[in-house]
């Protein structure tokens, strides 16, 4: 029995993507710094808000914090509020 055509599409593109995702060391090394900076810029922010100094103060202080580190303002987070 023949696969679908979609199941056989699924299947070459999800293994051509797996190809582009190998990384050298360095690369993964440096993913797994930007990964700890932006759990760090994320600690940061929920301190702040702890701290009562109001959503946006801490808003802009992770913006700054995530500046040039990940996509968007919020180091690729935002909430749905």
């Amino acid at each position: 029995m023949k696969a679908p055509i979609t199941t056989t599409l699924f299947a070459v593109l999800l293994s051509a993507g797996a190809a582009f995702a190998q990384h050298s060391d360095k690369e993964t090394r440096e993913d797994i710094q930007r990964h700890r900076a932006m759990a760090a810029a994320h600690e940061g922010a929920a301190k702040c808000l702890e701290a009562g100094k109001g959503e946006k103060v801490c808003m802009a202080e992770l913006a700054v914090a995530c500046k040039g580190l990940a996509l968007g303002k919020y180091c690729g987070m935002r909430h749905a509020h």
